[in-house]
């Protein structure tokens, strides 16, 4: 049978009314986000800043992968109902919000009804704006130049986290000019979208119309930030120089910093992995580890593993990419191996992950193995995580159990879960989530009890938003959350 003449015009006017809704609903999702403070996203998928297009392809993603099906005009008038009720200062799930409407509208009259039910306490007199925190960085490598990014991406209406300063060695005005080159592009992330600028008459780089201070110390206690008018200081702590108690505390007795988040594992302090330790009690604890990229990449799917399955031992191998600490060419290193050409060869090393895993899972580290293999690759990285289970189950009840964790429950923002047989390391740079599940790549032995999981992540990216979840939970100005 031929297709109708009209057929492809009438497919093209639906497609254009489609796009307009879609539209619409970007330009919805913006007002909240900077009306109200409110950030909105269709099962962890971001709505702010998207191409219409892109909207739509998100709404289909969740028809498959979440079994949702939720079009974008119930998206919009959802949307446009929670800007009329008034929530703000909210983290809120488009798609748990549609589909529950779904599901319970013949309880409600009408949407104002359902939200009253549901976020009671996500208006302004319940839920006020937290008082903003200025963050300083301390160092501008690979993480440091990240979170500049993500800092100023976030900063929204300026009522959570402020990237005020970043204190480096060096100075002048062709280092300025350098550093602002460098946050500007990025060979693997691409180019900021945005403004930047270096002012050497203030020292200090114009990001998207912001005054970032460039701080020059040798020395963390060297510095007054007081003196720049800045208090009650969040220091992140990239330069990797210092890892335990002792020489993290130094940052506070420079007068005005507060609190410190180190990127890298930390001796001596709390390591957390957002979405699994992060809210214990600390007890008043000031000094904080954002872990490793491979930890925070490998602790969320062991959590599902533990809680559902059970671990008896297992041993997690990281395909790691090249990092910085290696050689460009041949040369002299502590580490033997790691003198080696990066670029060039497969490099066995070590990797402290698998007692990393006690800090946040405690009692699980000693049951495991691990080690790593850097390859040529400059970012994207896989962990492989062999896993005796202490009870039988199918390859389906596993994938099932990881999909489920990916868009319900604590560690929606954390696991991402991939059904593509196509799936390589650079499809998962830029990638917020920082462990993504290779579904098609799980193996389960015959015994049903010895297990194989794949699982990418980008040791940079999304490594780096984990650690903008947790500045943000420290310092107090984390949203509060429908998820």
């Amino acid at each position: 049978m031929k297709p109708s003449a009209n057929a492809y015009p009438s497919s093209v006017q639906a497609r254009i009314a489609l796009e307009k809704s879609a539209a619409d609903l970007v330009n919805v999702a913006s007002d909240l986000y900077y009306d109200r403070n409110v950030k909105v996203v269709l099962f962890r998928q971001a709505l702010l800043d998207q191409r219409a297009s892109e909207v739509l392809h998100i709404h289909e993603h969740a028809m498959v992968m979440a079994e949702e099906r939720i079009t974008v005009a119930e998206s919009l008038a959802m949307a446009q109902a929670i800007y009329e009720f008034g929530v703000q200062n909210s983290s809120l799930d488009l798609g748990r919000l549609a589909t529950e409407w779904c599901r319970e509208a013949g309880s409600f009259l009408t949407r104002k009804a359902f939200l009253q039910h549901k976020l009671s306490g996500f208006t302004a007199g319940s839920n006020p704006a937290p008082k903003p925190v200025d963050v300083v960085l301390y160092g501008f490598g690979r993480i440091g130049r990240l979170v500049a990014r993500e800092l100023i991406a976030q900063e929204g209406r300026g009522e959570q986290l402020r990237l005020r300063a970043i204190v480096v060695r060096g100075g002048g005005a062709e280092d300025l000019e350098k550093r602002a080159s460098l946050l500007r592009v990025d060979s693997i992330h691409g180019p900021f979208p945005g403004t930047v600028s270096a002012d050497s008459a203030k020292n200090a780089l114009v990001v998207n119309g912001r005054p970032v201070l460039m701080i020059n110390a040798a020395k963390p206690e060297d510095i007054d930030y007081t003196a720049y008018g800045f208090s009650n200081v969040l220091v992140i702590d990239n330069t990797g120089a210092f890892r335990d108690r002792e020489a993290l505390a130094r940052h506070q007795q420079s007068k005005g910093c507060t609190k410190v988040l180190l990127t890298a594992p930390g001796k001596g302090i709390p390591n957390i992995v957002f979405g699994v330790n992060h809210d214990q009690d600390w007890g008043g604890e000031t000094i904080f580890s954002a872990a490793s990229c491979t930890t925070n990449a490998i602790v969320p799917v062991l959590k599902v593993m533990q809680d559902q399955f059970g671990i008896e031992q297992g041993h997690i191998e990281t395909i790691h990419a090249y990092t910085n600490d290696q050689n460009l060419v041949d040369n002299m290193h502590p580490k033997y191996r790691r003198g080696r050409a990066a670029a060039l060869n497969m490099v066995i090393t070590e990797t402290g992950a698998g007692s990393a895993i006690d800090k946040a899972i405690p009692g699980l580290g000693a049951k495991f193995t691990s080690n790593a293999i850097r390859v040529p690759v400059p970012n994207g990285s896989l962990a492989i995580l062999k896993l005796n289970l202490s009870k039988a189950t199918e390859r389906e009840a596993l994938n099932s159990a990881l999909k489920s964790a990916a868009y319900r429950g604590k560690l929606v923002e954390q696991i991402k879960f991939s059904t593509s047989p196509e799936l390589v390391s650079s499809d998962i740079v830029g990638d917020s989530c920082c462990s993504i599940v290779d579904s098609e790549a799980t193996l389960l032995h015959s015994d049903g009890c010895n297990a194989v999981l794949y699982v990418w992540y980008d040791n940079e990216y999304g490594y780096t938003r984990q650690v903008m979840r947790l500045a943000k939970h420290i310092a107090g100005v984390r949203r509060k959350t429908y998820y």
